[in-house]
């Protein structure tokens, strides 16, 4: 397992009430995720997470520079502790990215995955497109000064279940057609919806202040863990967990959706940001006619 400072156990609930009445609970763990899941109330329907790339990124009190050969061991060990803890018919979605000079990380994070795991779709997360209409550039992508690589401005999302047919709600995440005629022309489009497919763009918000908007170097919009746990069926979806929370984007997502969630982090101090980010977003579910409260 990676070298890391494992902070004090610690936990925090967050239960409310959801607009339609049920009650829902947002559980936030300050420890391991390897050692933790195996005390999940139930097992997860959903997983949804970003773990480290071994790229290097910044973490505050993680080497993200270990030897491959280590690091793909360790991711070994944690898709095990995954298996066991999701649902037989539940769905993983597993975040990885590569950088320019270090494009292979997801296949090889991938190939130790699929041990465990059956690869049931590939999504490619598009952060940033150029060229919708013209020359237009939209969303946000880290700058590569190279004469030798291009700009990163993908990555990816692999939906991995234990069976590989795990049914979706495919258009739970549809977009609309574009050609009207299409709606009544066939049975499937009368809700003027098809399926989005398997490239999302979703790009971050304008960062102003890094230290503010973003302080953790490797976060997720939380549209992205939305659409997941949309696509799985969030009517089938009674408990998300996230084994690398972060700042809590996904626990974030999990209040707006109003379902069950568990979410890791073992630095102290993402863990309070992850805690405050979903205090705020219970409040203002709360001030929307949600019935908030804290434990």
């Amino acid at each position: 397992m990676p070298p890391r400072r494992v902070s004090p156990l610690s936990r925090r609930s967050f239960v409310f009430t959801t607009p339609s009445g049920r009650r829902a609970t947002i559980e936030l763990r300050n420890e391991d995720c390897v050692a933790g899941v195996s005390s999940l109330p139930r097992p997860a329907d959903v997983i949804v997470t970003s773990p480290p790339y071994n790229l290097g990124v910044a973490y505050a009190s993680y080497d993200d520079s270990i030897a491959r050969e280590r690091y793909l061991h360790w991711m070994d060990q944690w898709a095990v502790v995954m298996r066991e803890a999701l649902a037989g018919n539940g769905s993983l979605f597993l975040n990885v990215a590569g950088k320019p000079t270090d494009p292979i990380v997801p296949f090889q994070v991938l190939e130790v995955a699929t041990r465990h795991f059956t690869l049931q779709n590939v999504i490619h997360w598009v952060k940033s497109i150029s060229g919708l209409t013209g020359d237009v550039s939209v969303g946000h992508f880290k700058p590569l000064n190279s004469r030798r690589y291009l700009n990163e401005c993908h990555e990816y999302i692999f939906h991995l279940t234990k069976t590989g047919d795990v049914r979706l709600d495919r258009l739970a995440v549809g977009v609309p057609y574009q050609d009207k005629s299409n709606v009544g022309r066939w049975k499937k489009a009368q809700a003027d919806l098809r399926c989005r497919g398997n490239t999302w763009f979703i790009p971050y918000k304008t960062i102003q202040n890094r230290a503010k908007d973003r302080p953790h170097p490797a976060s997720f919009p939380v549209k992205l863990p939305m659409m997941c746990v949309l696509l799985h069926g969030a009517g089938d979806t009674a408990l998300v967990v996230d084994p690398f929370l972060g700042i809590g984007p996904s626990a974030v997502a999990c209040v707006r959706l109003g379902v069950d969630f568990v979410g890791f982090e073992i630095d102290r101090d993402y863990f309070e940001q992850a805690c405050a980010a979903v205090e705020a977003e219970v409040a203002l579910l709360g001030r929307a006619g949600g019935g908030p409260s804290s434990e």
